[in-house]
């Protein structure tokens, strides 16, 4: 059973059908924002996933969604997102964007304007220029602070293994060895883990679900994670 408080569920009943939005970790900012998007505005099951997800990037979530927090280990901070039309069993993602603060609107016309799956990186900020989207820095104060005490404390913690100089205490550039280290989960705890991700079902019975996420901190630059 997933705890009350990592749950957000907001059940309207309207004659036999039952709009649902449910959403990982509490984040319940975002769950009105799709629900009002359902239930006020008339909007499909895409379109509540979309507010919804879009709350939480402008809110920072936990800095673990949208810009300006957890910077890969070069420094800058990166967005995934994906989403998921239950209607019509299309997909959208984009990894490893820059510049462009809205990712899960990025995964949306990745699905609504492409015959993609996913994009990444530069060429998935051009192609959210060339849709209207707005084109803006991800970094901030804070994820150039996070950056600077990461680089002060020898790049710790950080996802290398079985490379030399020894990832645990130094800096890269790193180079292969034939040893076995640890495993990446000994460097995620509960500041360092985790992204909002979204169910939402609408009036007619149609589901769509997606997720947005800035990453783990001082991930190893080109990682894309957390996609359903």
């Amino acid at each position: 059973m997933v705890p009350i408080l990592l749950l957000n569920i907001l059940v309207f009943v309207c004659g036999d059908k039952t709009p649902i939005v449910v959403t990982t970790w509490s984040y319940p900012n975002a769950t009105k924002a799709a629900w009002i998007e359902l239930t006020q505005n008339h909007g499909n099951a895409v379109d509540a996933v979309v507010t919804g997800c879009s709350a939480c990037e402008t809110a920072q979530c936990r800095g673990a969604v949208g810009f300006g927090s957890k910077p890969d280990e070069a420094g800058n901070t990166t967005l995934d997102a994906m989403i998921m039309d239950g209607k019509t069993m299309d997909v959208g993602a984009v990894g490893c964007l820059t510049n462009t603060k809205s990712a899960i609107a990025v995964a949306k016309a990745v699905m609504k304007y492409t015959k993609h799956t996913l994009l990444v990186g530069e060429k998935a900020s051009r192609f959210a220029a060339d849709m209207g989207l707005e084109l803006s820095s991800l970094s901030s104060s804070k994820s150039e602070s996070q950056y600077s005490e990461w680089k002060q404390k020898n790049c710790q913690p950080n996802f290398w293994e079985n490379v030399t100089p020894d990832p645990s205490s130094s800096c890269g550039p790193y180079h292969p060895v034939n040893t076995t280290t640890s495993s990446i989960m000994d460097n995620i705890d509960i500041d360092n883990h985790d992204t909002i991700a979204m169910l939402a079902v609408d009036q007619n019975g149609d589901i769509s679900s997606g997720t947005s996420t800035n990453g783990l901190n001082h991930k190893i630059p080109g990682r894309v994670g957390d996609l359903l």
